[in-house]
């Protein structure tokens, strides 16, 4: 398959001009590349950073922070920094190459926080209206689960496989829970507890942040990749894209997409533009889309704001009991939402969850060894070797209160193509970091309740950026229409997290993946 690649002045280019033009390989992007694709689109996927495979994917974690943001530097501020460079991906996969694969719904709560509780912003439809997605997509992807555990639930299809197993480190930490009246389920994995799709079940040794190289965990490796070059999706590698351009002719119309590459800057034309580049580097391209007219999407001021995160905080504790702790997957074993829904309740304000026993290991990205600055020496040999075999973990996930002030705009100083770079600004609002505050007491009780004789935390650490190109039915006070449709323009929409009006408490990738089958759907017909 070939597409026009023009000079700077553009030429005549109808006649291989591809029907649609997709920024991102990660989960989102190549989704829609897919379906798209075979609904019968010519269709170009544009990405910034190198070509991933499966047999390039080690057990390491000098591996795992090669999958991580290594493109221009953001510029980040405020009192809860959003941690681009940590939860941000480059290459085939995006972030969701190096996801823990926690596929998990937002309740339908999560969808009206403006109308039911004065903050924020709603959604500009309801749980209901994404519930069919949600289910389309883990029947295509494979989640393990078990949906009556999960009592709080949203209602939905049951999972097309059980759940993968509790090991010791799990059954400890439930007793824990269930001396303070709380109940916990098995994890929802987007990870094979037996054979899917041809794809083979996960073996639990624990490095799922440095990708999986056996396909167990659902990444766009091996979901929606294939299926997008079986229907001929053509992807370019090492190519940024820098900003969209309209069509002076035109101008609610976007013309052609200005990138940099192998072959230097070209300005690349479809009928079609969709920007899947992740969230604050979605909002990057669009800032820096100036013409004669606002950048797409801005003329409320409205692109970049309502940056959200999830303010989240491991809590450690050390057993008499073996709880082996090296066993599982990176996500953890168990989940509990007892205080989900009540986003009032006192203490502070918003939803919360608990992922619980992660496999962990002294030295990886989230690992144990540097968490104890107090134990070195001659006792942090022993101390390492206990922990090895007696330490529990869990994470407290914590819902963000959107903020117009929280936002995205262009930073300082210009990357290597002279483009200005990305800026962030987060504060965590006092409710939500006083609901943060009173999780992670509760979790210190938790764990001392499941008998822990020491018991410890980590630093509050921002999980998943969200916002940037919110959704909306109103154009003052978002960015895109309830499709991704930015508002201005007829041609161009953004697909991923960015579309988040706001944050529940939940891991993204569930929602952004049905959110991109739904947009897909809409596109096709």
């Amino acid at each position: 398959m070939t597409f026009m690649v023009s000079p700077l002045i553009a030429t005549d280019h109808e006649r291989n001009t591809p029907d649609t033009i997709i920024v991102g390989a990660g989960a989102a992007g190549l989704l829609l590349a897919a379906r798209l694709a075979e609904a019968g689109e010519r269709v170009v996927v544009i990405e910034a950073g190198p070509e991933r495979t499966l047999d390039q994917l080690w057990s390491s974690q000098i591996w795992a922070r090669r999958l991580k943001w290594s493109g221009a530097p953001v510029e980040e501020s405020g009192d809860h920094k959003v941690g681009h460079a940590f939860n941000a991906g480059m290459g085939t996969g995006g972030s969701a190459l190096h996801h823990y694969g926690v596929w998990l719904r937002l309740h339908p709560g999560d969808f009206q926080i403006a109308s039911d509780h004065q903050r924020g912003l709603d959604w500009p439809f309801a749980y209901d209206e994404l519930r069919p997605y949600y289910d389309r997509v883990q029947t295509e992807v494979g989640l393990s689960g078990d949906a009556n555990a999960e009592v709080w639930r949203p209602p939905g299809a049951p999972y097309p496989m059980g759940p993968l197993p509790v090991f010791a480190q799990g059954k400890v930490l439930a007793k824990g829970f269930k001396a303070q009246g709380k109940r916990v389920a098995p994890l929802p994995l987007a990870i094979n507890s037996s054979s899917y799709h041809g794809r083979a079940p996960c073996q639990f040794d624990g490095w799922c942040d440095a990708g999986c190289p056996i396909g167990a965990l659902a990444n766009p490796l091996v979901t929606w990749l294939p299926r997008a070059q079986k229907a001929g999706v053509e992807l370019r590698h090492n190519t940024r894209a820098l900003r969209v351009e309209r069509d002076p002719n035109k101008p609610e119309r976007i013309e052609a997409l200005v990138v940099s590459g192998p072959d230097g800057r070209q300005r690349l034309h479809a009928k079609r533009f969709i920007i899947a580049a992740f969230t604050v580097q979605s909002t990057r391209i669009l800032l820096n889309s100036i013409g004669d007219k606002p950048a797409p999407g801005n003329r409320h001021d409205q692109l970049g704001r309502y940056l959200t995160t999830h303010p989240a905080t491991t809590v450690f504790g050390l057993f008499d009991e073996p709880t082996l702790p090296h066993l599982g997957v990176s996500a953890g074993q168990l989940i509990s939402h007892d205080d989900y829904d009540d986003k009032s309740a006192a203490g502070g304000w918003g939803s919360s969850q608990w992922l619980i026993a992660h496999a962990i290991k002294p030295n990886d990205l989230l690992g144990y060894a540097t968490g104890r600055p107090d134990i070195h020496g001659p006792e942090l040999k022993p101390w390492l070797e206990r922990a090895a075999q007696h330490l529990g973990n869990m994470t407290v996930v914590c819902e963000d209160i959107p903020l117009a002030s929280n936002r995205i705009t262009l930073g300082s100083s210009v990357d290597n193509d002279g483009v200005p770079i990305a800026a962030t600004h987060h504060d965590l609002h006092p409710d939500a970091r006083s609901r943060w505050q009173q999780r992670t007491t509760e979790g210190q009780a938790l764990m001392r309740a499941a008998g822990a004789t020491d018991v410890w935390q980590g630093p509050m650490a921002p999980m998943h950026i969200m916002g940037g190109t919110v959704m909306g039915a109103d154009e003052t006070s978002s960015v895109t229409d309830p499709w991704g449709r930015v508002h201005d323009t007829e041609n161009l929409y953004i697909s991923g997290p960015s579309l988040f009006p706001s944050s529940g408490a939940v891991n993204p990738t569930f929602t952004l993946s049905a959110l991109a089958w739904r947009q897909a759907d809409h596109l096709i017909t």
